[in-house]
């Protein structure tokens, strides 16, 4: 029986199951995406440092990002990007498919389901949005809803070669263990800010995307 535990712990029924009642329901969160303070963000392990040095984090910049959870046999995966190496912000960096909140998007569940079809070409109609972790304020000043949602097999990718260089996934497994965590720095603003990295293979996920992974651990994991 344990074992037969241990296999099932990482697909995605589990993590459905243990989402139920402890994420925050897919209504549109938008009044309190930009009037709630943020309670997670990139500066978590780095209490000493505060969000207000830079100049962009006090304004309210909406965004929302889709964690996608790809229903792979026999385990779960995690679906993610790496943006083109000429883009003026985050040029290389892997994340989430994701973006600023428009005018016409009614709820932030729409924006990352509408980001993630513009940018990787995954439909809405595969995509089961089951919940949204806390708020995540980043240091160039988004407040961001990460969207936890249940993706079907059997979609098409069709990145959008203007924003996204590849389309990638990392086991559920390798994400959600916390060994595979590690801290590391680099110099900031004449300090040392400390964050997340989570090595895959040869990509370096770290920063805002591995900071929301952290936390999708610690709600449901840890």
């Amino acid at each position: 029986m344990e074992n037969m535990v241990r296999e099932q712990a990482f697909t995605a029924a589990d993590l459905r199951r243990r989402a139920e009642g402890v994420l925050t329901p897919p209504a549109d969160r938008r009044k309190i995406l930009v009037d709630e303070p943020p309670r997670r963000s990139d500066f978590d392990l780095n209490p000493g440092m505060d969000p207000a040095r830079d100049a962009l984090s006090d304004e309210k910049r909406p965004a929302a990002v889709l964690i996608p959870i790809i229903d792979r046999r026999p385990e779960a995966t995690i679906l993610l990007t790496q943006r083109t190496a000429h883009l003026r912000s985050h040029a290389g960096q892997i994340s989430f498919p994701g973006g600023r909140m428009e005018e016409g998007d009614i709820s932030p569940a729409h924006t990352a389901l509408r980001e993630t079809n513009e940018e990787t070409g995954i439909e809405a109609d595969f995509v089961d949005v089951i919940g949204f972790l806390e708020s995540y304020q980043t240091s160039t000043g988004f407040r961001v809803a990460p969207a936890v949602g249940i993706v079907s097999a059997g979609f098409t990718l069709e990145p959008d070669s203007g924003e996204v260089e590849d389309v990638f996934e990392v086991p559920l497994r390798f994400l959600m263990c916390s060994q595979n965590h590690e801290l590391h720095s680099r110099p900031w603003q004449g300090s040392r800010r400390y964050y997340y990295a989570m090595p895959y293979e040869d990509r370096y996920i770290w920063g805002a995307t591995a900071g929301m992974l952290r936390n999708l651990y610690d709600w449901l994991y840890r």
